[in-house]
């Protein structure tokens, strides 16, 4: 199951949410607060460390895609600036759009992501250009601390979807984000800055929004290879299937 919700719901009404709300809205131990956090899924496996060679994968035939976008539309600039792995001239490019409390995103990105940017990204062949979708107010303080945390973005979403499980579903996710900052150098201070940054949320939010309305992305992750279009957490098969294919 792809992790997906109504448009007339959660996402219009989480847009009345203001920054200086989130830090309460992570306290609410409620139900409304659990309503809105998706059940993740068993804590994943973490992939083992990739040798320095490609890792050998088995061939599969490559997915179908369900439909296509205009490149040159996907990769126009939008409200704040794509967060990038890989060489700008790879010949393949992958556009993700994922949530931090997604389950699925959280795999493909323990269980997947390793490989593919070791056979891939860091061979020249594919660039990935990470954007943010968030389903709900947590997902939208995960990716304002990953913003927040500059150059080591990447790093703390990995933390994020590794931790997923004990903030995603805490009943106190306020201070169960607040433990993983202050490892990746937040004080408390800047914590409550980052999380009551206006501006932020809002670009965070019009990422999402450009997403829906342009792309029709309507669930999580969901990829554009080259265009082509993929929903749900590919696995290391298909996803190599699909790139080699391009190749």
């Amino acid at each position: 199951m792809l992790r997906s919700i109504s448009r007339r719901t959660a996402l219009t009404g989480l847009a009345a949410l203001s920054a200086a709300a989130l830090l309460s809205a992570c306290s609410d131990s409620g139900e409304q607060a659990n309503a809105a956090t998706p059940k993740p899924a068993e804590p994943a496996t973490p992939a083992a460390t990739p040798a320095a060679p490609a890792t050998p994968v088995q061939a599969v035939k490559a997915p179908e895609a369900q439909g296509t976008v205009d490149m040159a539309k996907l990769l126009e600039a939008g409200s704040l600036p794509d967060m990038v792995l890989g060489k700008a001239d790879a010949p393949v490019t992958i556009v993700e759009y994922a949530s931090m409390t997604c389950p699925h995103c959280a795999s493909f990105h323990e269980k997947t992501l390793p490989t593919i940017k070791t056979n891939y990204i860091d061979t020249g062949k594919v660039r990935l250009i990470y954007r943010e979708f968030p389903f709900d107010p947590l997902a939208e303080a995960g990716f304002m601390l990953a913003r927040c945390s500059k150059d080591n973005y990447f790093p703390m979403v990995d933390v994020l979807f590794k931790q997923q499980s004990n903030w995603a579903a805490s009943q106190n996710p306020k201070d169960a984000l607040l433990q993983i900052s202050k490892l990746a150098g937040f004080s408390q201070e800047s914590f409550e800055a980052c999380l009551t940054d206006q501006k932020l949320l809002d670009d965070i939010r019009a990422v999402r929004a450009r997403g829906e309305k342009d792309f029709k992305v309507d669930s999580t992750p969901t990829f554009f290879i080259n265009g082509n279009v993929y929903k749900g957490a590919l696995s290391i098969e298909e996803m190599s299937a699909v790139i080699d294919g391009m190749l």
